[in-house]
C-alpha cells in the first residue's frame, strides 16, 4: 500500500499505534540531536523534517511504520547527508500516545483497583522505554464506572476519580524530573504542577 498525502503510516509506539499525528516530535528530535552534537546552528533542520514529512506521506509503502525503523532510516539520512554527530545523537522521540483507562480497567478487572495503577504505571514505563514523552489518557469517568462495577455515578465513584487523577499527578511529577520529562493530559487537560 502506498501512502498518500494526509494518510500516513500508523506509527507503532511500543505495543501501540498512533494513527493520526503531526511531525512536531520528529522536529523536535532532529532539533535535540543537533544542540547534543553542538550544531544547534544546523540550517539544515527544516530541509530534513520535510523530506520525512513527504516519506511518511507518499513514500513509505508501510501502513504500519516501527518508531526505531523510522529513526533508523533518519540516521542513515543524516549520515549521507554527512552529519554523521547529529545521526549518533538522534534518540527516539514518539508522536503522542493516547491510552485507553476504560482498556486498563477491563484488563484490571471490577474492584481491582490495584491491577488497574499497576498496568498504568507498566503501560507509562514502557511508553517511556520506547521514546514516548506526551500520553493522552481518554475514558476516566467510564474507567472508574467499570473499576467499580456501577453503572451509576456514586460517591465511591467520586473518591475513586481523585484516587485515579491523584496517582496521574504522581507519575506527571516523578517523571517531570527527568531530563526527558513525561507529559500527562487526561481528556484533554494537561497535568501541570
Amino acid at each position: 500500500m502506498i501512502a498518500l498525502i494526509g494518510n500516513r503510516p500508523a506509527i507503532q509506539v511500543g505495543k501501540h499505534q498512533v494513527h493520526d499525528y503531526d511531525t512536531a516530535w520528529l522536529a523536535h528530535a532532529l532539533k535535540r540531536a543537533a544542540i547534543a552534537a553542538d550544531r544547534d546552528d544546523f540550517p539544515f533542520l527544516d530541509e530534513i523534517c520535510k523530506g520525512v514529512e513527504e516519506y511518511l506521506e507518499s513514500k513509505c509503502s508501510l501502513s504500519l511504520l516501527p518508531l526505531q525503523t523510522l529513526y533508523e532510516r533518519m540516521r542513515k539520512m543524516l549520515e549521507k547527508i554527512g552529519c554523521h554527530l547529529i545521526a549518533e545523537r538522534l534518540e527516539p522521540i514518539a508522536p503522542p500516545v493516547t491510552l485507553s483507562l476504560p482498556h486498563a480497567a477491563r484488563r484490571a478487572g471490577n474492584g481491582f483497583e490495584l491491577a488497574f495503577f499497576e498496568c498504568l504505571r507498566s503501560e507509562l514505563n514502557e511508553l517511556r522505554g520506547v521514546g514516548a514523552e506526551e500520553i493522552r489518557f481518554t475514558g476516566l469517568k467510564e474507567s472508574v464506572l467499570l473499576l467499580r462495577g456501577q453503572e451509576k455515578w456514586d460517591k465511591k465513584c467520586d473518591q475513586l476519580l481523585t484516587e485515579v487523577r491523584n496517582f496521574l499527578w504522581n507519575q506527571h511529577r516523578d517523571y517531570h524530573e527527568v531530563a526527558r520529562p513525561l507529559r500527562l493530559q487526561v481528556e484533554g487537560e494537561r497535568i501541570d504542577e
